[in-house]
């Protein structure tokens, strides 16, 4: 089945650790990632991967464009700015597990949605689009405003509008104001993608049922509720099935891992059309392989038995 998705937000440059003790640089964020992995899965005969984002006129934002397109994600959406850059992140790991410090002061993804019209032409061609918590953190509360705008154009054209809390409260200034625009972003969406730690802890759920319970008022229709390594719950239709995730005995970096389940589940639900269920089992496998690997983004040729229409 033919797609034409766009990921809207913030690319910038990883500093990942080696196992030499030295960091090895690359370009990641989590829009970013999962257009990745989507590029990854999806046919690239019949498919559109779109990123829409800002970068400088720089050296460094000329080699982040030129790693976006050599991957086969379509750039014509990156606004470049003159007096701008990218943001540079710095991964630190506790085993598997990783922890983040940011420099993107002077990032050009922050005016992404400066401009609604240049916005809306960026979305005109595509029938789903992706966004994250971390893309309504970087944007003023004037920009976020001008996204909701855009999103519910496509939504009222027909289009799919999948939104990813991402939290990540270090962004915002205060966790009420994180907290309402989450749930904007949730009123925004058809399909939700949030983790349930982290949506328990800022809004008091009890469990990943509640978590749910409350998305579901806000209108969203279909609910992927992940938990890291303990079982996914999807509601859809109404109906909430369990989804185990993928066992792994030594994860190497668990840096992407969400991403790329993200990926995983709407490369599987919206272009290889399999029940949310099955697409949640998918996002498990590709998150599987990808946190086995250093980095927020592995060698698209190792997710190829996961591409749609290989045997899963």
């Amino acid at each position: 089945m033919a797609a034409r998705f766009a990921s809207i937000g913030e690319c910038m440059v990883e500093l990942a650790p080696q196992a030499s003790g030295l960091y090895r640089r690359g370009f990641a964020g989590d829009t970013l990632n999962t257009a990745w992995y989507l590029r990854a899965l999806l046919d690239r005969r019949e498919s559109l991967v779109k990123y829409v984002t800002g970068a400088g006129t720089d050296t460094l934002s000329d080699e982040m464009v030129r790693f976006i397109a050599d991957a086969g994600i379509d750039t014509s959406a990156i606004e470049r700015i003159a007096d701008r850059t990218v943001g540079l992140y710095l991964i630190t790991l506790h085993g598997a597990e990783r922890s983040f410090t940011y420099w993107r002061n002077e990032s050009a993804a922050k005016l992404v949605a400066s401009v609604g019209a240049r916005l809306d032409a960026a979305l005109a061609d595509v029938e789903v689009v992706y966004f994250s918590g971390i893309t309504l953190a970087i944007l003023s509360s004037e920009h976020r405003r001008t996204l909701f705008m855009s999103l519910a154009k496509v939504r009222a054209r027909g289009g799919v509008v999948v939104f990813d809390p991402n939290l990540r409260p270090r962004l915002w200034p205060d966790r009420s104001t994180m907290a309402a625009a989450i749930i904007e972003g949730y009123r925004a969406a058809t399909i939700a993608l949030p983790t349930s730690p982290d949506d328990a802890d800022l809004y008091g759920d009890a469990d990943a049922v509640g978590t749910a319970d409350r998305i579901s008022a806000l209108g969203v229709a279909e609910i992927v509720v992940k938990a890291g390594a303990d079982p996914t719950l999807v509601r859809a239709g109404g109906v909430d099935s369990w989804v185990a995730a993928e066992r792994v005995d030594q994860p190497v970096d668990t840096t992407g891992a969400g991403d790329s389940f993200n990926a995983g589940y709407l490369a599987a639900r919206l272009a290889g059309g399999r029940s949310p269920a099955e697409a949640a089992r998918h996002g498990h496998a590709v998150a599987a392989r990808v946190i086995q690997a250093r980095g927020a983004l592995i060698d698209m040729n190792l997710l190829a038995d996961l591409s749609m229409g290989a045997s899963v």
